[in-house]
Protein backbone atom coordinates (compact mmCIF):
# COMPACT_ATOMS: atom_id res chain seq x y z
CA UNK A 1 0.00 0.00 0.00
CA UNK A 2 1.50 3.27 -1.13
CA UNK A 3 0.17 5.37 1.72
CA UNK A 4 -1.72 4.14 4.73
CA UNK A 5 -1.83 4.43 8.51
CA UNK A 6 -2.90 8.00 9.00
CA UNK A 7 -3.32 9.26 12.56
CA UNK A 8 -6.45 11.05 13.60
CA UNK A 9 -6.87 13.20 16.69
CA UNK A 10 -10.14 13.96 18.42
CA UNK A 11 -10.27 17.33 16.67
CA UNK A 12 -10.10 15.74 13.23
CA UNK A 13 -7.44 14.28 10.99
CA UNK A 14 -4.30 16.20 11.87
CA UNK A 15 -1.38 14.23 10.43
CA UNK A 16 -2.07 12.53 7.08
CA UNK A 17 1.35 10.91 6.78
CA UNK A 18 2.38 9.53 10.14
CA UNK A 19 3.31 6.10 8.79
CA UNK A 20 4.11 4.63 5.38
CA UNK A 21 3.62 1.12 4.16
CA UNK A 22 5.26 0.44 0.85
CA UNK A 23 3.79 -2.05 -1.56
CA UNK A 24 1.39 -1.79 -4.45
CA UNK A 25 0.76 1.52 -6.16
CA UNK A 26 -2.06 3.67 -4.81
CA UNK A 27 -2.22 7.10 -6.44
CA UNK A 28 -2.75 9.85 -3.87
CA UNK A 29 -4.23 13.05 -5.28
CA UNK A 30 -4.06 16.04 -2.95
CA UNK A 31 -6.26 19.11 -3.45
CA UNK A 32 -4.57 22.03 -1.73
CA UNK A 33 -4.46 25.79 -1.47
CA UNK A 34 -3.86 27.64 1.81
CA UNK A 35 -6.47 30.23 0.87
CA UNK A 36 -10.06 29.51 1.84
CA UNK A 37 -13.05 29.67 -0.47
CA UNK A 38 -11.24 28.76 -3.68
CA UNK A 39 -13.17 25.56 -4.43
CA UNK A 40 -11.03 22.81 -2.88
CA UNK A 41 -13.95 20.62 -1.84
CA UNK A 42 -15.69 21.11 -5.19
CA UNK A 43 -12.55 19.97 -6.96
CA UNK A 44 -11.88 17.08 -4.54
CA UNK A 45 -15.37 15.62 -4.76
CA UNK A 46 -15.42 15.78 -8.54
CA UNK A 47 -11.96 14.19 -8.82
CA UNK A 48 -13.20 11.39 -6.57
CA UNK A 49 -16.34 11.10 -8.68
CA UNK A 50 -14.30 10.85 -11.86
CA UNK A 51 -12.14 8.01 -10.53
CA UNK A 52 -15.16 6.18 -9.13
CA UNK A 53 -17.05 6.27 -12.43
CA UNK A 54 -13.94 4.84 -14.12
CA UNK A 55 -14.37 1.71 -12.01
CA UNK A 56 -11.76 2.48 -9.34
CA UNK A 57 -12.20 1.91 -5.62
CA UNK A 58 -11.87 5.46 -4.32
CA UNK A 59 -11.39 6.89 -0.84
CA UNK A 60 -12.13 10.57 -0.29
CA UNK A 61 -10.30 11.78 2.81
CA UNK A 62 -10.74 15.12 4.50
CA UNK A 63 -8.04 16.55 6.75
CA UNK A 64 -10.02 19.75 7.28
CA UNK A 65 -11.66 20.10 10.71
CA UNK A 66 -14.81 21.30 8.94
CA UNK A 67 -15.04 17.89 7.20
CA UNK A 68 -16.84 19.31 4.14
CA UNK A 69 -16.05 16.29 2.00
CA UNK A 70 -17.29 13.85 4.67
CA UNK A 71 -20.51 15.86 4.86
CA UNK A 72 -20.83 15.56 1.09
CA UNK A 73 -20.33 11.79 1.30
CA UNK A 74 -23.20 11.66 3.75
CA UNK A 75 -25.45 13.24 1.12
CA UNK A 76 -24.45 10.77 -1.57
CA UNK A 77 -27.41 8.61 -2.68
CA UNK A 78 -27.16 4.80 -2.40
CA UNK A 79 -27.65 4.43 -6.16
CA UNK A 80 -24.53 6.48 -6.96
CA UNK A 81 -21.17 4.85 -7.64
CA UNK A 82 -19.66 4.30 -4.17
CA UNK A 83 -16.92 6.51 -2.75
CA UNK A 84 -15.50 5.52 0.64
CA UNK A 85 -14.49 7.64 3.62
CA UNK A 86 -11.72 7.01 6.17
CA UNK A 87 -11.63 3.73 8.05
CA UNK A 88 -10.94 4.41 11.73
CA UNK A 89 -9.52 1.46 13.65
CA UNK A 90 -9.73 0.90 17.42
CA UNK A 91 -6.24 2.32 17.81
CA UNK A 92 -7.47 5.61 16.26
CA UNK A 93 -5.35 4.98 13.17
CA UNK A 94 -7.06 6.10 10.00
CA UNK A 95 -6.56 3.85 6.99
CA UNK A 96 -7.92 3.68 3.47
CA UNK A 97 -10.61 0.95 3.35
CA UNK A 98 -9.39 -2.45 2.20
CA UNK A 99 -9.26 -2.66 -1.58
CA UNK A 100 -8.82 1.08 -2.12
CA UNK A 101 -7.03 1.83 -5.39
CA UNK A 102 -7.15 5.66 -5.46
CA UNK A 103 -7.02 8.24 -2.66
CA UNK A 104 -8.20 11.85 -2.95
CA UNK A 105 -7.36 14.18 -0.04
CA UNK A 106 -9.20 17.43 0.61
CA UNK A 107 -7.12 19.82 2.72
CA UNK A 108 -7.86 22.86 4.91
CA UNK A 109 -7.19 26.52 4.37
CA UNK A 110 -3.99 27.64 6.05
CA UNK A 111 -2.13 24.41 5.30
CA UNK A 112 1.58 25.08 5.86
CA UNK A 113 4.71 24.00 7.68
CA UNK A 114 4.98 20.43 8.95
CA UNK A 115 1.44 19.50 8.01
CA UNK A 116 2.06 20.60 4.45
CA UNK A 117 5.30 18.60 4.36
CA UNK A 118 3.45 15.52 5.62
CA UNK A 119 0.81 15.87 2.93
CA UNK A 120 3.37 16.38 0.17
CA UNK A 121 5.31 13.34 1.34
CA UNK A 122 2.44 11.01 0.42
CA UNK A 123 1.14 12.92 -2.61
CA UNK A 124 1.64 11.68 -6.16
CA UNK A 125 -0.18 14.66 -7.66
CA UNK A 126 -1.22 18.00 -6.21
CA UNK A 127 -4.05 19.95 -7.78
CA UNK A 128 -4.19 23.61 -6.75
CA UNK A 129 -7.53 25.35 -7.33
CA UNK A 130 -6.94 29.01 -8.05
CA UNK A 131 -9.41 31.78 -8.78
CA UNK A 132 -8.65 34.41 -11.39
CA UNK A 133 -8.27 37.20 -8.86
CA UNK A 134 -5.02 39.12 -8.50
CA UNK A 135 -5.37 38.83 -4.72
CA UNK A 136 -5.84 35.04 -4.84
CA UNK A 137 -3.02 34.65 -7.33
CA UNK A 138 -0.39 36.39 -5.23
CA UNK A 139 -1.69 34.95 -1.96
CA UNK A 140 -0.97 31.50 -3.41
CA UNK A 141 2.53 32.31 -4.70
CA UNK A 142 4.42 31.37 -1.52
CA UNK A 143 2.52 28.09 -1.28
CA UNK A 144 3.37 27.12 -4.85
CA UNK A 145 7.03 28.00 -4.25
CA UNK A 146 7.08 25.76 -1.16
CA UNK A 147 5.52 22.84 -3.01
CA UNK A 148 8.03 23.16 -5.85
CA UNK A 149 10.96 23.50 -3.43
CA UNK A 150 9.98 20.33 -1.57
CA UNK A 151 9.37 18.25 -4.64
CA UNK A 152 11.93 15.64 -5.65
CA UNK A 153 12.36 13.87 -8.98
CA UNK A 154 9.17 15.39 -10.32
CA UNK A 155 7.07 14.21 -7.38
CA UNK A 156 4.53 15.32 -6.56
CA UNK A 157 3.37 16.49 -9.96
CA UNK A 158 1.80 19.92 -9.58
CA UNK A 159 -1.08 21.27 -11.64
CA UNK A 160 -3.26 24.37 -11.47
CA UNK A 161 -7.00 24.43 -12.03
CA UNK A 162 -8.61 27.81 -12.63
CA UNK A 163 -11.87 27.97 -10.67
CA UNK A 164 -14.91 30.04 -11.60
CA UNK A 165 -13.01 31.46 -14.57
CA UNK A 166 -14.53 33.35 -17.45
CA UNK A 167 -11.84 32.85 -20.09
CA UNK A 168 -12.91 36.03 -21.90
CA UNK A 169 -11.77 38.29 -19.05
CA UNK A 170 -8.53 40.10 -18.29
CA UNK A 171 -8.40 38.27 -14.96
CA UNK A 172 -8.20 34.97 -16.84
CA UNK A 173 -5.27 36.27 -18.88
CA UNK A 174 -3.51 37.37 -15.68
CA UNK A 175 -3.94 33.90 -14.22
CA UNK A 176 -2.46 32.26 -17.32
CA UNK A 177 0.50 34.66 -17.35
CA UNK A 178 1.17 34.17 -13.64
CA UNK A 179 1.22 30.39 -13.86
CA UNK A 180 3.24 30.40 -17.08
CA UNK A 181 5.86 32.51 -15.31
CA UNK A 182 6.22 29.74 -12.72
CA UNK A 183 6.57 27.06 -15.34
CA UNK A 184 3.52 25.19 -14.07
CA UNK A 185 0.76 23.64 -16.16
CA UNK A 186 -2.78 24.95 -16.09
CA UNK A 187 -4.53 21.60 -16.49
CA UNK A 188 -8.02 23.07 -16.66
CA UNK A 189 -10.22 26.14 -16.43
CA UNK A 190 -13.68 25.66 -14.88
CA UNK A 191 -16.41 28.15 -15.58
CA UNK A 192 -18.66 29.75 -12.96
CA UNK A 193 -21.82 27.63 -13.01
CA UNK A 194 -24.52 26.54 -10.58
CA UNK A 195 -24.15 22.94 -11.79
CA UNK A 196 -21.49 22.29 -9.14
CA UNK A 197 -23.65 23.83 -6.40
CA UNK A 198 -26.80 21.89 -7.28
CA UNK A 199 -24.97 18.57 -7.66
CA UNK A 200 -22.99 18.98 -4.43
CA UNK A 201 -26.23 19.52 -2.51
CA UNK A 202 -27.27 16.01 -3.59
CA UNK A 203 -23.91 14.35 -2.99
CA UNK A 204 -23.24 14.07 -6.71
CA UNK A 205 -20.60 15.10 -9.24
CA UNK A 206 -20.58 15.95 -12.93
CA UNK A 207 -19.68 12.35 -13.61
CA UNK A 208 -22.77 10.93 -11.88
CA UNK A 209 -25.41 12.46 -14.14
CA UNK A 210 -26.36 12.16 -17.80
CA UNK A 211 -23.51 13.69 -19.84
CA UNK A 212 -25.93 15.76 -21.90
CA UNK A 213 -26.94 17.72 -18.81
CA UNK A 214 -23.40 18.91 -18.12
CA UNK A 215 -21.72 18.57 -21.52
CA UNK A 216 -20.00 21.95 -21.42
CA UNK A 217 -18.54 21.27 -17.99
CA UNK A 218 -17.38 17.76 -18.87
CA UNK A 219 -15.53 19.24 -21.85
CA UNK A 220 -13.65 21.52 -19.45
CA UNK A 221 -12.70 18.47 -17.39
CA UNK A 222 -11.22 16.56 -20.32
CA UNK A 223 -7.65 17.80 -19.87
CA UNK A 224 -7.87 17.51 -16.08
CA UNK A 225 -8.87 13.86 -16.42
CA UNK A 226 -5.98 13.23 -18.82
CA UNK A 227 -3.56 14.81 -16.33
CA UNK A 228 -4.91 12.67 -13.50
CA UNK A 229 -4.26 9.56 -15.54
Amino acid sequence: MHAANILESKAGVQNPAQTFQEGGPMPVIVIANPKGGVGKSTLATNVAGYFATQGHSVMLGDIDKQQSSRLWLGLRPPAAVPIAAWDVARDDVVRPPKGTTHVVLDTPAGLHGKRLKDVLRIADRVLVPLQASIFDIYATRAFLDQVMDQGKDGKPALGIVGMRVDERTIASEQLQQFVAGLGLPVVGMLRPTQNYVHLAARGLTLFDVAPGRVARDLEQWRDICKWLG
